[in-house]
């Protein structure tokens, strides 16, 4: 596994619209770093979760303006990927988490 992995890929973004991409499309969303590029990306994937990418979209998320009283900021600008996997790959995000065993 590659180090250089894990600097591209930050986490997974998961919604209730990206599980309908996910059904319908095979599509994933991740947040990636914003220096990143789609070839970066498609081989990260690849290299961390041992599946085949067909396309890589990517997006740059702008921050909004926030205010806490009186001072005024900006949240953080991020980049944002959609993957799309080949047909019979998949990811599963919440593998091994407690309660998923059959207890007999």
């Amino acid at each position: 596994m590659n180090q250089g992995s894990y600097n591209v890929i930050r986490r997974p973004l998961i919604t209730e619209k990206l599980d309908l991409q996910r059904e319908d499309h095979n599509a994933y969303a991740f947040e990636v770093n914003r220096a990143a590029n789609k070839i970066q990306i498609r081989n990260a994937i690849e290299d961390l979760f041992k599946v085949k990418v067909t396309t890589v979209r990517t997006q740059v998320v702008r921050g909004k303006p926030k205010r806490i009283g009186f001072h005024k900021g900006w949240r953080s600008t991020w980049k944002k990927a959609i993957v799309t996997l080949e047909e019979g790959h998949s990811i599963d995000f919440v593998e091994g988490t407690p309660g998923d065993e059959d207890d007999k």
